[in-house]
């Protein structure tokens, strides 16, 4: 299950909007997640993705990491990285791994989170986390877009310098909903992280290059992606130019996983509309309504427009 604790973020990322609804400051309470743990229980939730926004943000996380080790659940932490290293001896105690986003490196880094220091304040925070386990799991995810394709290699070289145990790739969504674009992405929008057809086959080389130099961290998968799912990152902004088909997923998020977000809400995956509320109605309930089984019965991941353009499918 990815849970988002609360609404805010401390990054200002230019292909994210959640920081938008700073000001609104919705937040799931140690409360009202106790009201639903047994629950989660029932339904053999294995592994919580705190996400967010920044989950480290949160008023009491710790009690909240506390109900889910209760159950027997593990936990990872989806971070900026920036308030890591103050938290790293909390982190390590109460998370099972971590997830940071690296967007490049530093300067590209620092210019798409819109925040001067965020590259050296990860760096801080994984440092800091090694300093207290250095076994302690710690991986990297990036999107590829419009400012940072062209450091692809870089990103692997710095994911390296950091310190990351392994690195993981992302297109860019510029089509849905998600990440709190409420009103969808505006042709000016979309025009400034998607590529262009002349750029999109500048980073087909790029990514056949990386092939050959890096070879050793496919094979052993410090890069976690193969190679064909490489591909399909560029197949994906020929896609949206509409010069090629879309990616074919092999997803099964809908059947074995949910997402609830710091307003309540359930929903099947980041990208579908939600089943229910779990302030109108209990989470065991939601999932099984007539409603979310209906949609999970009716959903072909194939066919679905919003699951043809996907950028972070799922199988389990």
């Amino acid at each position: 299950m990815v849970l988002m604790p609360h609404s805010r973020c401390n990054c200002r990322c230019v292909m994210c909007d959640i920081w938008k609804s700073n000001h609104e400051k919705k937040e799931i309470s140690t409360q009202v997640l106790q009201q639903h743990i047994q629950a989660f229980k029932r339904l053999g939730v294995k592994r919580v993705a705190l996400s967010g926004g920044e989950a480290l943000m949160h008023a009491n996380l710790w009690n909240f990491c506390e109900q889910l080790h209760g159950i027997g659940v593990k936990i990872s932490l989806l971070s900026t990285g920036i308030l890591l290293a103050p938290h790293a001896h909390e982190v390590t105690t109460h998370c099972d791994d971590v997830i940071v986003s690296l967007d490049g490196s530093r300067g590209v880094h620092n210019a798409i989170r819109n925040i001067p220091s965020a590259f050296e304040k990860l760096e801080q925070g994984v440092r800091a986390l090694r300093q207290i386990d250095k076994n302690f799991p710690v991986t990297g995810r990036c999107v590829l877009q419009k400012l940072n394709f062209r450091d692809f290699p870089n990103v692997i070289r710095t994911a390296k310098q950091v310190g990351l145990d392994q690195i993981s790739f992302l297109s860019a969504d510029v089509s849905s909903t998600a990440f709190n674009h409420v009103e969808g992405w505006q042709e000016a929008g979309a025009g400034g992280i998607a590529l262009t057809p002349d750029e999109t086959n500048e980073f087909e080389i790029i990514v056949e290059q990386s092939f050959v130099e890096f070879k050793e961290d496919y094979h052993r998968r410090f890069i976690a992606e193969s190679r064909d799912k490489i591909r399909s990152l560029v197949q994906y902004y020929r896609a949206i130019q509409g010069n090629a088909s879309f990616p074919v997923h092999r997803c099964n998020a809908p059947w074995v996983s949910a997402v609830l977000e710091s307003n309540g809400d359930v929903m099947p995956c980041f990208f579908h509309k939600p089943y229910g509320n779990i302030f109108n109605g209990s989470f065991e309930e939601i999932i099984n309504s007539e409603q979310a089984v209906s949609f999970r019965k009716k959903l072909d991941v194939n066919k679905n427009e919003t699951c043809k353009k996907c950028v972070c499918s799922l199988y389990v």
